[in-house]
């Protein structure tokens, strides 16, 4: 396994994120158990969740079956870089969800006790917040960090802007701020590169790019389908998208097979390629995805094939940061 800094912290994680968000819902809690302990054999030890996967509100489901699988010992919280996320509606009443300071610091606890641990290593924002000052937000992190309940900070689904607001509200309270922003990035949504990644880089935070395959349209699913096996994509939005991109879907996958390797390999060898990214997320549903999943650290792609996957999956305008993506 490689590692990184998570941003500009002193913080090692691993270059693939184990994502949690089908524990419950698409991955019973025994196979849970066993993805988790076949990421630590790979040497995987940075986890993402957030309190409102399970998607019942209120329960954190997801949250409660990494608490009972840490519960189980053997070192399993100490070698892991735990990360959960605040904002989303937690209950009925109006303060259950949100980033007010009565909301993260509630919120906070309710995951510490349902993650039976003593301390969240990365609390992520969840959505920015268009109601709560900065100044409230910060304070409320603060707080927590000086208890020891959280050791740093980040974002998700932020704009550039939005990261370069809450910084400066950091830097004015002497606070660290974000570490990092999390947000969707994959060939076919590429338009992070405009704004995100340039206010990232700037403020140095690293990059966690979510549905790096894009729902499964990047991981060799006109192949899956032909053979019967897919199960992801072929409803809902993804097929919406592959209605609407299935020639390119097609010279894709002809394109990996030439170049032999997995689709997913490729799509996911293509983030850890890009610059600001520190790693992206995978969500596997069994522990033999997640043994597959470990062969994009394998895919080095040269300058030809880059180019060939910018001609497939153009970047938006002409590529790069704005303002020159769109403008002289």
């Amino acid at each position: 396994m490689e590692y990184t800094n998570l941003g500009r912290t002193g913080l090692s994680v691993s270059r693939l994120c184990l994502g949690t968000m089908n524990f419950g819902p698409q991955t019973s809690e025994p196979d849970s158990y066993a993805i988790m302990d076949r990421a630590l054999e790979h040497g995987i030890n940075f986890f993402d969740t957030a309190n409102v996967y399970g998607w019942k509100t209120g329960e954190g489901v997801t949250e409660q079956i990494i608490g009972r699988w840490f519960a189980q010992g053997g070192g399993r919280r100490e070698k892991v870089v735990l990360a959960t996320k605040v904002y989303g509606r937690m209950g009925d009443w109006p303060n259950e969800q949100g980033l007010s300071a009565r909301h993260i610091i509630r919120a906070c606890e309710d995951s510490l006790r349902r993650l039976q641990t003593d301390t969240i290593d990365l609390y992520q924002m969840h959505h920015i917040s268009r109601t709560t000052p900065w100044e409230e937000i910060w304070q409320a992190m603060e707080t927590l960090v000086a208890q020891g309940k959280v050791l740093y900070v980040g974002s998700s689904n932020f704009a550039g802007w939005h990261i370069s607001v809450a910084q400066a509200a950091a830097a004015r309270r002497n606070f660290l701020g974000l570490v990092s922003e999390q947000c969707i990035y994959n060939l076919l949504t590429r338009h992070v590169e405009l704004e995100v990644i340039p206010a990232a880089q700037h403020h140095r935070l690293g990059i966690i790019p979510w549905s790096p395959l894009h729902g499964g349209l990047l991981a060799g699913l006109l192949r899956k389908m032909a053979e019967g096996t897919a199960k992801r994509g072929t409803d809902g939005r993804s097929a919406d998208t592959l209605a609407t991109h299935r020639a390119t879907i097609e010279a894709y996958e002809k394109l990996c097979a030439d170049l032999g390797h997995d689709p997913a390999d490729v799509a996911l060898g293509w983030l850890l390629s890009r610059p600001g990214v520190t790693a992206p997320i995978i969500g596997p549903r069994t522990a033999e995805q997640l043994d597959r999943s470990l062969g994009a650290l394998d895919v080095h792609l040269d300058e030809a094939t880059l180019a060939r996957l910018d001609e497939l999956f153009p970047p938006i305008g002409n590529g790069g940061p704005g303002p020159e993506a769109w403008a002289w």
